[in-house]
């Protein structure tokens, strides 16, 4: 079964892979803040850990709108372990116990990576879908504010 899309075919196709990247940065990003959140130590372990819960819970509100929107225009997203691992710009998390300086800093660099992406995903469907660039949009503000966050925690 197929789903048709409202989008001509290269617009769809442009409007898809802005789509499927962002949906690949998404989940990266609430898999890695997962993975920060059980393992931050240091002083501001608390405040950490509570943060990053606030991080999982939206890159997996705005993954789920940003997988509807692929399957709305007739693109079926691929949010797979493989496909996320393959494709994530994202630098690979560490593993073991992390210093809450080091996780603060792995956060800033995320955002701006996903940030950046984001950015240019934005311009790359500006005439493909407005629907969708109001989406991708939408997801950045969010995460600058967070991204913003992060950075006031540094040392």
């Amino acid at each position: 079964m197929a789903i048709a899309s409202v989008l001509e075919p290269q617009a769809r196709d442009v409007t898809a892979a802005a789509l499927q990247q962002t949906l690949i940065d998404l989940i990266d990003l609430g898999l890695v803040a997962k993975q920060a959140h059980w393992s931050v130590t240091g002083p501001r372990f608390r405040a950490l850990h509570l943060q990053l819960d606030e991080v999982v819970e939206a890159a997996r509100r705005h993954a789920d709108t940003i997988a509807e929107r692929t399957a709305a225009i007739g693109v079926a997203p691929d949010g797979r372990a493989s496909t996320v691992a393959a494709g994530s710009r994202l630098t690979e998390a560490p593993a073991g116990w992390q210093n809450d300086r080091d996780v603060v800093a792995y956060f800033i660099d995320a955002y701006a990576k996903v940030i950046a992406g984001l950015r240019e995903r934005i311009n790359d469907v500006a005439y493909t879908d407005p629907v969708t660039q109001d989406l991708l949009i939408a997801v950045t503000a969010d995460l600058e504010k967070q991204y913003w966050m992060f950075q006031a925690e540094q040392d």
